[in-house]
């Protein structure tokens, strides 16, 4: 399959998986349950309308949802109070797992998330946002029910920035078009076919989830793609438009690090898999300046983007689920 044939038979609209009805029959003749994971920090303003809309849609009127789980990264908000008053099982990160020790960053997260839920299928959904909808559920775990080759699915929708003066119609997914997709038209063109790569809403397969490593920050998405389409190709992944998404504005010097954490994500990841030499040692800081009266200050921040194994490496994990050898 080339890519304009993925981008055709692999790119899809929400509408398309209207009927919850057929979707929910489906999903319990093939025996699946399904989990949906929030990971969040500090998301006390959203996090709650988020819960009740999922539950009473996804698990009340149409039972597509098995759990709605929290995984919260240790929260000084309400975060916590409030999931767990409006029905979410909520989870404190560094409680999962405590034996591996405790390690900050949303990939953490999703990683830890991989042993404490149950689906078949795990869907994630950032909990930041602002047009919380149904469709940014069943729009991405429907076309893992009706087509088996289907591993993974993508988040794609326009953007348009939050500002206090209201709602900028377009914008947004900068890190994808200044850092992310030029280097995917350099080392993995075919993985230019996703429209936005770092989007934090996706589902996947548990043996997709389980059998691939999680950087714990910045990187882990850019890293999933990569470790999927070289395991699975791109057939196993698809795309699905959930036309706009309304999240808060983050400043140029955070894209800054969280380009720093991809570009250290992506490099590790293209030296495993043969597509650029041996690297030297890579430098851990990102220097920064910020204007203090008539000076420059220098901020500097370490950005490691250390990595979780695999799941199933664990024997933790092998024994939860009853993995033999």
């Amino acid at each position: 399959m080339n890519l304009n044939e993925w981008i055709k038979n692999n790119t899809m609209h929400h509408s398309r998986f209207w009927d919850l009805k057929k979707l929910v029959k489906e999903k319990e003749e093939q025996g699946l349950k399904i989990s949906l994971c929030l990971p969040t920090l500090n998301e006390e303003k959203t996090i709650g309308k988020e819960i009740v809309m999922f539950k009473s849609e996804l698990v009340d009127r149409y039972p597509l949802l098995d759990e709605i789980a929290v995984i919260d990264s240790g929260s000084v908000d309400n975060t916590r109070e409030i999931a767990a008053t409006f029905g979410a099982d909520v989870y404190l990160s560094a409680e999962i797992l405590p034996q591996y020790g405790e390690k900050k960053g949303k990939g953490e997260n999703l990683w830890k998330a991989v042993y404490e839920l149950n689906g078949d299928i795990i869907v994630y959904v950032d909990a930041d946002i602002k047009n919380i909808h149904p469709r940014f559920v069943y729009g991405l775990v429907a076309p893992l029910i009706y087509r088996p080759e289907v591993h993974y699915v993508k988040a794609f929708y326009d953007r348009p920035l939050a500002f206090s003066q209201g709602v900028r119609p377009s914008g947004g997914g900068r890190v994808t078009e200044i850092l992310t997709r030029p280097l995917f038209s350099l080392f993995f063109p075919d993985l230019t076919g996703l429209i936005q790569p770092l989007s934090g809403e996706y589902a996947a397969r548990r043996e997709v989830l389980e059998s691939i490593p999680f950087p714990i920050g910045y990187g882990v998405e850019t890293s999933h793609l990569i470790d999927i389409y070289e395991k699975w190709g791109m057939e196993a992944i698809a795309q699905v438009d959930l036309d706009q998404r309304v999240h808060r504005n983050q400043e140029t010097r955070d894209l800054g690090k969280m380009a720093f954490g991809i570009l250290r994500a992506f490099l590790f990841r293209a030296e495993a898999f043969g597509v650029i030499g041996e690297l030297p040692e890579l430098n851990t800081l990102l220097r920064q300046f910020q204007a203090k009266e008539e000076t420059f200050e220098q901020v500097v921040h370490e950005i490691v983007e250390e990595e979780r194994p695999p799941m199933i490496e664990l024997p933790e994990y092998r024994e939860k689920f009853g993995i033999k050898g």
